[in-house]
């Protein structure tokens, strides 16, 4: 028996992807005060990158209006994130995809959340820089980009919130 639940566990992990992020959910406070830095409103298409439990992509649609998309590469995390919107009501507002950050199109966000590490910040930066249409808000929980500037730094309740738009002619 013993033999057959290592072997179990070991396919289980062998089909589970690499997470480059641990998952760590944003405290409420930091969902409100990140949706609140970016001036989120209904006519927003919020997409939070590594969206564990879909909180934040949730809250946008509760009580700002706005649609949204989260995307994470751990599929328990994407079940998660629909079970949530369900008991939510806002499934008709959110949306919820399995997948790779670096192979995703969010070129239809005007809002882009992130709780990811600095280094895969700085990796994802050129591509957010070539999709997102200028103006689009970028909010950062915790971890900066590099030598792109902040144009705020909020503190709340001991989480650093960064904002950043995405500038004209890039």
């Amino acid at each position: 028996m013993l033999l057959a639940t290592a072997f179990a566990e070991a396919q289980t992990s062998a089909t589970r992807p690499i997470l480059d992020v641990p998952y760590v959910p944003t405290r409420q406070v930091v969902v409100d005060a990140m949706l609140d830095l970016a001036k989120v409103s209904a006519n927003d298409v919020l997409f939070d990158l590594g969206c564990g439990d879909g909180r934040i992509v949730i809250t946008a649609a509760q009580k700002h209006g706005a649609t949204g998309t989260g995307v994470d590469i751990d599929p328990d995390r994407i079940k998660e994130a629909n079970e949530n919107a369900k008991k939510a009501n806002v499934s008709d507002k959110v949306n919820f995809v399995e997948g790779n950050l670096f192979e995703m199109d969010f070129s239809k966000a005007t809002v882009v959340t992130l709780y990811l590490l600095p280094d895969i910040n700085l990796k994802l930066r050129p591509q957010l820089m070539k999709q997102l249409k200028p103006g689009t808000r970028v909010v950062s929980h915790a971890f900066e980009m590099g030598d792109w500037k902040p144009e705020q730094t909020v503190n709340v309740d001991g989480a650093t919130l960064y904002l950043w738009t995405i500038p004209e002619g890039k």
